[in-house]
């Protein structure tokens, strides 16, 4: 949905607070405009919701060297779990997140690193979804706004994210100089153009958090949680309030004033740009709900008349491009390449809205010539380069079909919306 009220803003953000009528805790979700096109949806009820990013102390419940993984009590409903190549305190888990991981192949044995009734300090790396408990991992990190601390390995990395080699060279530069003492640091998109002083203070800032961390984990029973990731708020500024919000709108004076203090600390000129829209149903305002309605159906029809049919699995989506209503004007390659085009960013716009991971199948309509292969190729490629959750489009298979990956984090909106029907058990037909 395009909004008329944004003018030239290349990113706002909308704020909504609600009431829970089953309990007295109040629920914030903000939504995220790019270009006028709703891209991300959050939610964060009084905290609970947010999982990523929380340490706990833990017990190991069980070993299983068949699937070389164990099952760790962190105090929550279901079990936690510890793969092999997550239970191993290591720098190499940090570095190039672009190689694939299933080719590294771990030596060691989930046998010989934990066992049964072994207390572990973990950190949740993926949510809990449906009947799987969450993914945590003993390699530790604590994010600020220009770095990622990792408290116990010696490490120094830059988002991949952050391609120009001489801004990258400077960063790691700083990094170096500032790096504390047997602990790792990595560099945050974010910190492009930012000087020295800005980042070692987010570095002393993340230190000192560790430093209160570590006085605290002996007095914490087992199971039990040592460290919340900062509330929906906090997270926004420090993960999504870059240099081009232009924007930021919220129902309530209370938020409001919360965002400016946050914002004035680091200086952010975004601070002056948060107006408040007081009364119920912001998001109905701003058509985020009727979005979000259109998102949790398979069927996403284009600008054009044509339309994407998308189907979720557990591990695999896959996505379908028709030209349903559009006829073109002048030929057939050239009606197929401008839908293929079209349905190359709403691609990457469903992916972040749906927060879809694992692997994506997509079936772009059949095009005769490569070079308009490879041009919708890369007009994915860069549709889904502003995205911060880590894409990578790996090309066309043999059947023609491009296939890409997006990683997993957090729950996807169909989970966060809506639950299996008990007539049909979630298949969709009856």
């Amino acid at each position: 949905m395009k909004l008329e009220s944004l003018g030239s803003c290349k990113k706002e953000l909308v704020l909504q607070s609600e009431q829970l009528a089953k309990s007295k805790s109040q629920r914030i979700r903000a939504a995220v405009f790019e270009d006028g096109d709703l891209m991300d949806v959050f939610e964060d009820e009084g905290g609970s919701s947010h999982l990523v990013g929380n340490i706990y102390r833990g017990r190991v419940e069980n070993v299983l060297p068949g699937m070389q993984a164990a099952f760790v009590d962190i105090g929550l409903e279901k079990n936690a779990f510890l793969y092999v190549g997550d239970a191993i305190p290591s720098p190499s888990r940090f570095e190039d997140e672009d190689k694939d991981k299933g080719s590294s192949v771990i030596q060691e044995r989930i046998e010989n690193i934990v066992k049964s009734r072994q207390e572990l300090l973990v950190q949740i790396t993926k949510e809990p979804v449906g009947t799987k408990g969450a993914r945590i991992s003993v390699n530790l990190t604590l994010p600020g706004r220009y770095v990622v601390l990792l408290p116990q390995v010696s490490y120094i990395g830059v988002s991949r994210k952050i391609s120009d080699a001489q801004e990258r060279a400077r960063l790691k530069d700083l990094a170096e100089k500032v790096k504390p003492e047997g602990m790792g640091v990595i560099i945050r998109t974010l910190a492009v153009g930012i000087d020295g002083e800005e980042i070692a203070e987010d570095i002393a800032h993340l230190v000192t958090t560790w430093q209160d961390l570590e006085r605290k984990i002996p007095h914490v029973s087992v199971p039990g949680l040592v460290h919340k990731d900062v509330d929906l708020l906090s997270r926004l500024v420090r993960d999504w309030v870059d240099q081009d919000v232009e924007k930021i709108t919220v129902d309530l004076e209370e938020t409001a004033e919360t965002l400016r203090q946050a914002l004035r600390e680091i200086e952010h000129p975004a601070a002056k740009r948060i107006f408040v829209e007081p009364g119920e149903n912001l998001f109905g305002r701003y058509g985020v709900d009727d979005e979000i309605r259109k998102a949790l159906r398979s069927k996403v029809w284009l600008k054009s008349g044509g339309y994407l049919i998308i189907q979720q699995t557990e591990a695999l989506s896959v996505i379908d491009v028709n030209t349903g209503k559009y006829v073109g004007q002048r030929s057939l390659e050239e009606t197929v390449v401008h839908t293929n085009l079209e349905a190359a960013g709403e691609i990457a716009r469903q992916l972040r809205l749906r927060n879809l991971g694992g692997i994506i199948i997509i079936d772009f309509i059949d095009m005769a010539a490569k070079e308009n292969q490879q041009q919708v190729i890369e007009a994915l490629e860069a549709a889904c380069a502003p995205d911060k959750t880590k894409s990578q489009v790996l090309g066309l298979t043999q059947l023609g079909l491009v296939e890409m990956t997006r990683k997993k984090v957090g729950q996807t909106l169909a989970v966060r919306y809506t639950e299996p029907c008990p007539t049909c058990d979630g298949n969709g037909r009856v």
